[in-house]
């Protein structure tokens, strides 16, 4: 039997999905606890037009994604550190830093866990430090450490 999931189902499919279930499980099981409704060419037409929906929706943020891409490759943060010999800092610089500076200095909010810091900035210089915005898009950001 053809059912949309309404909610994720283990061993099934995500919530959205269009699958194949045995009779028994859905109308003993996936029917009676909201799980699932069975695919009608009623339920299916509100399902295909959903979709849809979510799809414009996805290409939207893609795009708003791509823009905010191209805008912090070509920003630089700054951060002031103080540093000993070598130019080594006394600390380090680490991805809240940076996000709060970039917030600060350019306006654009990031949150601190899509910033890819492998090791957390511990030297004065210039440093490229990957940022995720989207899914599968990563943005370059400069990140300049001086001495303050």
């Amino acid at each position: 039997m053809k059912i949309i999931l309404l909610k994720d189902v283990k061993g099934l499919g995500k919530a959205g999905d269009l699958v194949n279930a045995k009779d028994g499980y859905a109308r003993n099981y996936l029917f009676p606890k909201n799980l699932a409704i069975e695919a009608t060419p009623n339920n299916l037409k509100k399902w295909e037009e959903r979709k849809k929906i979510e799809a414009e929706e996805q290409r939207k943020e893609r795009e708003k994604a791509l823009k905010l891409k191209e805008k912090i490759e070509s920003l630089t943060v700054e951060l002031k550190g103080k540093s000993g010999e070598g130019g080594k800092l006394f600390g380090s610089i680490t991805s809240k830093d940076i996000a709060e500076a970039l917030k600060k200095q350019h306006k654009i909010e990031i949150d601190r866990k899509k910033i890819e810091l492998k090791d957390n900035i511990k030297s004065i210089g210039e440093t490229s430090v990957e940022i995720r915005v989207y899914p599968e898009i990563t943005a370059s950001l400069k990140v300049k450490v001086i001495e303050g």
